[in-house]
């Protein structure tokens, strides 16, 4: 299983499900007693499912590191080996977890072990994000270096809407929704953001993908050529954040995958 960051998580869902929860209305979360969060990580959706339901909502995460930025209760665990005895949960819900997952059809058969009515989980299509960026060059190399990326991991980051595997476990009343997860940079900035900018002009951001993205089919030469425009690109970057005319908006799209059992 990938493993993330506190301060990857908690920049790469800031802001989620703040301008609309209409994507989580199959999940019946008003009339919840006892949820599941599984793979919490720094709690994002924890914090917005304990806010809709008047029950108990436990996180649970791996990383025990990760799990202290929640309010217990809070367990640590594996996905595909829950601490709970069967039929424990009405609902078992995770976020951007199966895609993380080399095997995502065990965790969730494992999520109907322990939930005795309903499972949903929350995941992104990672092939279909876009970038509108004030600076020209960053849209295509954004989405290149993306296209290397998921040639390179080992598990499915595209897996977005999954009704097919909800169905064959054997799940009922199969339904899907989409959530557009948008975040913008723009001035006056934020240290995150400028902070990025400087990643970007510097490579280390692209770098830190080095050993993903030589494991698909790009050769040593073709990353150098491509961390050599990803850093012109950062400059510019910088250059435009000076003038205060930088911009960018980003667009994940995320599938709610919920069924009935």
């Amino acid at each position: 299983m990938r493993r993330f960051t506190a301060e990857y998580l908690e920049s790469t869902r800031e802001g989620m499900w703040d301008d609309s929860r209409d994507a989580l209305a199959n999940l019946s979360l008003k009339s919840r007693q006892c949820v599941l969060d599984v793979g919490a990580g720094t709690g994002e959706l924890t914090r917005i499912l304990r806010d809709e339901t008047t029950g108990s909502v436990i996180a649970l995460d791996a990383d025990n590191g990760l799990l202290e930025h929640i309010a217990s209760p809070r367990v640590q665990g594996d996905a595909t080996r829950l601490p709970f005895a069967d039929d424990t949960f009405d609902l078992v819900v995770c976020q951007a977890l199966l895609v993380n997952l080399s095997d995502p059809s065990t965790a969730l058969e494992e999520f109907a072990r322990v939930a005795t009515e309903s499972v949903a989980v929350i995941e992104p299509d990672n092939s279909a994000v876009s970038i509108d960026s004030t600076v020209k060059a960053e849209p295509r190399l954004a989405q290149r270096a993306r296209e290397l990326y998921l040639q390179g991991i080992e598990t499915d980051a595209a897996l977005g809407a999954v009704p097919e595997l909800f169905e064959e476990a054997g799940f009922k009343r199969v339904k899907v929704r989409q959530y557009n997860h948008e975040r913008s940079i723009e001035s006056p900035y934020s240290e995150r953001a400028l902070e990025g900018a400087r990643r970007k002009a510097s490579g280390t951001d692209i770098d830190d993908d080095r050993e993903t993205i030589l494991a698909g089919k790009e050769s040593t030469e073709s990353f150098e050529q491509l961390r050599e425009h990803w850093r012109s690109m950062g400059r510019e970057v910088i250059q435009q954040m000076q003038d205060g005319t930088y911009r960018q908006r980003e667009v994940v799209p995320f599938y709610v995958t919920s069924g009935d059992l």
